[in-house]
């Protein structure tokens, strides 16, 4: 592939080079208008800013005035077509403004740059500024200490603390940062390396965006860079008059958040930024939305929240009934006891697979030795046979032997096994001996499902009567259900033993579980295994399991991030990544030159045999560095890792500080430390990214940092960001990777050839190869991941589009409902639709006597149509006309409903409004009650309209919120249960695409339905005025939790390449379930009965399994 790149290069040129010469005239420009600022007075500077918002302002003068003009006409037009005709005009209008503003900002672009860096020079050749005091600086200096009055002046410092820290400002914008910041202007991704100042560059693009007022976000992987960042560059800005917040600074739904996102520039975490639009969506009146429209987004390490994080959930969830139920408890002593039984079987195998190999029996031996891999794959004494030369040869063979003919011959190696691991793709199936194993001699059928349909038959041929009947059945869906539960339980808690390992995916500290980035190897607060797998690691641990939860709204960094109009970012890793950024963001990743040429060593990999002789390796060479006055940074996958080369350092009496999960609290100290001479600092991921290590003249002399890598990760980017730790800004320095064929890396992905090269050459334990083939190789092995790992995200997001598409729907409901301005249009449309179901259906039939019934249902009037009319017209002509005999029929009453509510709203208001300012007044549809909260004097004022818009506004949110909750569920049920189609041979993306659809279609039409059912029948209680009274502002508090649920990637990916169909020879996958009855073709004729009307039918089983999917329908047995 590099060979074909270096081709491509010669005819189509370095694309790098060629992005850079095109914004070259730009840069020009900027140093032309920078000449001419350095005349200007501070305050004619100053004045730059107003110029070019008055620039803005004047280009978009007319269409905000047609905007208005248009706003005005849908408020009192009565007419609901036309309103929203309009509404969708002032969208077209919104969407030409944005455009004319965007090319005012590509024309002031060079001298708003110019700007910038003309501030930033004055601070650092001025240690105060003098200019004259606007009212902004007067507010600001009763805050900030680097701002002070004297008499009208205003007095700017330049030395302020940022989040903790003093700091002079001592930073210029060079030119390759102006490039930077062009491209992320033009919304693409800036990738800078380590220590070329991303957080000034991004001073440029958000100064020049935040002029059109309508807000930019600066998104940080944590809280301390959002705090810190947001203190250090804030006077760059706020000496132009823009304010600067934070909003992690601030508690959510409070107004000190909603003012941060009001002010010009808003800085803050991910998750945050997320969780907010969640809570947004679930407010209860306007004035608890803290956020703006999503305008302009900057992200910082980008490639870390659009990437790794991408398909991170953000969950806010609330406590279910019966939360804290579960079996993981009762099945944890069943699966500890499979696992050791299996581990001591192996163990006993792998011996004889010895024994018999040596002896020359390679069949019945690799036999053996396969079985032990499908079982054991990660035992150390396996992983060590299999570096003993010829032997990973065999493996592979005999594997390829059983594989042949789709899996055919697997089965005679699983037989013996109680569960069987895939670990490539990380996952684990028991086996028919496991299941009898865990099942026990007491009680066979512990974990075999009921054929419903055949228990459904045995009950009705049993003729009892219907409620003994009606509770057999119900024993047997609950007994279906019990067991359904259980058998995810005891797989979640099979994957926890077999698959998930303490100190490397996760660490156990204050009793809890908490997961580990395999990234950045930081600990993820607050962020959760999905789908019940963290609660079978809590049982595995023995620690607190934590009860279940009901998730209320969702959003995956990737949809929430999508919805800005404008998005670009930075980060020093993105180029790996491209292809993914640009297909899933249509983000372009722009290369930008150092400053200064990169000077450091980085040298080819060294490859040994085994990990003891690599460790090994790495102590004595970390040694020698360390003795030549050298900083060493030893880069390691895991906790387990870096702790073990700890205490490998204290045996030869070396000073060293150990970074990783368990030690993050002192990572701002450690970090002080790890470039002094001599000092070694090992560390997880964590070192890798946003760490920034200096060294004094003497290192530098000495030759600068050393970093020594014990491992190739999966993913070169974080192998790239190890590396930038050293050389940043043209200083000298080294990397060198250490690797080894037990390597998961090399062991699940890494190239064959480099196997049997080793073993050609005869390598004896203890030597180390070190050539450039070789480091392609590992390179190419890492790409395979990358590739497989992007194909993870890619299929994921299709999943997630259409929860997206969704959410989309429903939000803009409920935005409507929440602010009411285009509510009447969404119930005009809840109407038409309600009727054009109702005519639809009963034309079909031919019911008139249903006809009526469900117009009186759901709208309670007559039909305003006779029978004949009913049989002669279309069920077009049909549906017009009843759309306005209701239409009409709704605004009556609630015309009449506000009428009636008037006078006692006027007596209240001209008796007591010195003592109510909101009013909650009941209503009530027969059956169920509402009670509104009102404004008395808009209430008044518009002789009860407002009452009824709060009451339109009120019944709609509530309905739609249940509705939502509950179709998240379900959604979630679904996406677990179509990834079982796999062994059907469909793919369950399209299943999924198909029920998700039909499951939203019955939720619009249920919620449409509820809505209008509840504005037709609501009436006010006939009551006296003591009915109304004050409403409180104190809403009672949900108990509401945020999380982000950590998918595991190889379990993940595992999944979605079956569900893929991959062409890969995949081993079968073994059933948990036992079938007691033939398995049914797909296109064999079965019988099906209805579970209420009793009605049978005989079809394909493939026309069946949708309707016995959703549980209407039974199978009969024949």
């Amino acid at each position: 592939m590099s060979f074909l790149n270096s081709v491509l290069k010669v005819f189509v040129g370095d694309k790098a080079k060629q992005d850079v010469k095109a914004l070259s005239p730009l840069v020009d420009k900027i140093k032309t208008f920078e000449s001419a600022l350095e005349a200007l007075s501070h305050d004619e500077l100053r004045a730059k800013t107003d110029e070019f918002k008055a620039k803005i302002a004047e280009s978009i003068a007319s269409i905000n005035e047609q905007i208005t003009n248009l706003t005005q006409e849908a408020e009192t037009t009565e007419d609901i077509d036309r309103r929203e005709d309009i509404y969708q005009d002032i969208d077209k209008l919104k969407d030409e403004a944005y455009l004319i503003t965007e090319d005012v900002l590509n024309a002031i672009l060079p001298e708003a740059f110019a700007v910038v860096k003309e501030t930033a020079k004055r601070f650092v050749r001025n240690t105060s500024i003098m200019v004259s005091a606007n009212e902004f600086d007067r507010s600001l200096s009763g805050e900030k200490e680097y701002v002070a009055l004297e008499d009208d002046k205003a007095i700017w410092s330049n030395s302020w603390d940022a989040a903790g820290k003093p700091i002079t400002w001592d930073m210029i914008h060079y030119d390759v940062q102006l490039i930077g910041g062009i491209s992320m202007h033009q919304g693409k991704i800036a990738e800078m390396q380590t220590g070329e100042g991303k957080t000034l560059v991004a001073t440029l693009p958000m100064y020049l965006n935040a002029l059109a007022g309508k807000g930019v976000h600066l998104v940080t992987v944590n809280d301390y860079l959002a705090k810190r960042d947001s203190a250090w560059m804030a006077p760059i800005f706020q000496f132009h008059g823009m304010s600067v917040d934070c909003i992690d600074y601030h508690q959510p739904n409070s107004a000190a958040r909603k003012k941060a996102y009001n002010s010009d520039i808003t800085y803050g975490t991910n998750n945050e930024f997320g969780f907010d639009y969640l809570r947004d969506n679930m407010a209860h009146s306007p004035d608890d939305l803290v956020q703006r429209p999503h305008h302009f987004a900057i992200v910082d390490e980008v490639d870390s929240v659009l990437v790794d994080d991408a398909r991170t959930p953000l969950i806010i969830s609330g406590p279910i009934p019966k939360g804290d139920r579960h079996e993981f408890t009762e099945l944890k002593p069943k699966v500890d006891d499979i696992v050791s039984v299996q581990r001591k079987y192996l163990t006993g195998v792998l011996a004889e697979a010895k024994k018999l190999i040596k002896d020359g029996d390679t069949q019945e031996g690799g036999l053996k030795l396969l079985r032990v891999y499908r079982g054991i794959p990660k035992n150390k004494a396996l992983i060590k046979f299999l570096s003993e030369e010829g032997v990973k040869q065999l493996l592979q063979k005999t594997e390829n032997f059983y594989m042949q003919d789709n899996n055919r011959e697997m089965p005679k190696v699983d037989e013996e096994l109680y569960y069987v691991i895939e670990e490539k793709n990380n996952q684990v199936e028991l086996t028919d001996k496991g299941i009898e194993y865990i099942s026990g001699k007491d009680n066979p059928d512990f974990f075999i499902l009921p054929e419903i349909g055949i228990e459904v038959a045995k009950i009705e041929d049993q003729n009892l009567d219907v409620e003994e009947e009606a509770t057999l059945k119900e024993e047997l869906f609950k007994e279906f259900g019990l067991k359904s539960e259980r058998i995810h339980t005891l797989s979640q808690l099979l994957k926890a033993y077999a698959l998930f390992e303490k100190d490397t995916q996760y660490v156990v500290m204050e009793n809890k579980v908490m997961i580990v980035d395999e990234q950045t190897g930081r600990i993820m607060d607050g962020r959760r295994y999905s789908d019940g797998l963290h609660q079978a690691i809590e049982a595995k641990e023995n620690v607190k399991i934590e009860d279940a939860t009901q998730t209320f709204a969702t959003v995956t960094l990737q949809n929430y991030f999508r919805m800005y109009r404008k998005l670009s970012g930075m980060t020093g890793t993105a180029l790996t990544e491209a292809g993914e950024f640009w297909e899933i963001y249509k983000l372009d990743v722009l290369e930008t030159p150092t400053n200064r040429p990169i000077a450091r060593d980085d040298k080819e990999d060294l490859v040994y045999k085994t990990k003891r002789e690599k460790y090994n390796a790495v102590i004595d060479d970390v040694t020698k560095l360390s003795e030549a006055g050298r900083p060493v940074l030893i880069g390691t996958t895991s906790v387990e890792i870096s702790e073990l080369l700890g205490k490998m350092l204290s045996i030869r009496k070396l000073s060293h500080n150990v970074l990783n999960a368990k030690q993050h609290k002192r990572e701002a100290d450690i970090v002080a430390e790890a470039g002094n001479a001599g000092q070694i600092t090992i560390a997880t991921n964590m070192a890798g990214r946003g760490t920034d290590i200096k060294l004094s003249d003497e290192v530098k002399a000495a030759g600068g940092l050393a970093i020594v890598g014990t491992e190739r990760h999966d993913s070169r980017r974080v192998d790239r960001q190890l590396r930038g730790r050293a050389g940043r800004q043209g200083d000298p320095g080294s990397s060198q990777f250490y690797v080894s064929l037990e390597d998961n890396l090399m062991r699940l992905f890494g190239s064959e050839r480099i196997a049997k090269m080793m073993d050609k050459m005869g390598l004896k334990e203890g030597e180390v190869i070190q050539h450039s083939m070789i480091s392609k190789s590992i390179e190419r092995a890492q790409k395979k991941v990358e590739e497989n790992q992007f194909g993870v995200r890619k299929r994921l997001l299709e999943y997630d589009d259409v929860m997206n598409a969704q959410r989309e729907v429903v939000y803009k409901r409920r935005y409507n409902a929440l602010n009411g301005e285009r509510l009447r249009v969404d119930l005009a449309n809840m109407i038409f639709d309600t009727t054009e179901g109702i005519s639809e259906t009963n034309k079909g039939a031919n019911d008139y006597k249903n006809f009526e019934f469900e117009l009186i249902r759901y709208f309670s009037m007559g039909s305003p149509i006779t029978e004949d009319e009913f049989g002669k017209l279309s069920a077009q002509e049909i549906t017009s006309k009843i759309y306005k005999a209701a239409f009409t029929h709704y605004k009556d009453k609630m015309t009449r409903n506000a009428d009636i509510a008037f006078p006692v709203i006027k007596n209240v208001y001209e008796t007591q409004r010195d003592k109510f300012k909101r009013i909650v007044v009941p209503f009530t549809d027969g059956v169920k009650s509402l009670n509104v909260v009102t404004d008395l004097e808009k209430a008044y004022e518009t002789q009860g309209k407002q009452l009824i818009n709060d009451f339109e506004k009120n019944i709609t949110l509530a309905i739609i919120d249940d509705a939502w909750k509950t179709h998240l569920r379900k959604m979630d049920e679904l996406k677990q249960s179509v990834q079982l189609a796999v062994h059907e041979q469909k793919d369950p993306l399209l299943i999924y695409k198909f029920e998700s659809f039909e499951l939203f279609k019955a939720m619009i039409d249920e919620v449409n339905k509820d809505v209008i059912s509840f504005l037709f029948k609501g009436e006010l209680p006939q009551e006296t005025q003591n009915t109304i009274q004050e409403a409180r502002q104190t809403r009672k508090k949900e108990n509401l939790k945020t999380q982000k649920d950590e998918i595991p990637n190889l379990d993940e990916r595992s999944a979605q390449n079956r569900a893929a169909g991959n062409t890969q020879q995949n081993q079968e996958v073994v059933e948990t379930i036992v079938r007691d009855k033939p398995k049914i073709g797909r296109n064999d004729r079965v019988t099906i009965k209805h579970v209420i009307k009793g009605e049978n039918k005989t079809l394909k089983y493939k026309q069946a399994e949708p309707l016995i999917a959703k549980g209407e329908w039974v199978l009969v047995e024949e």
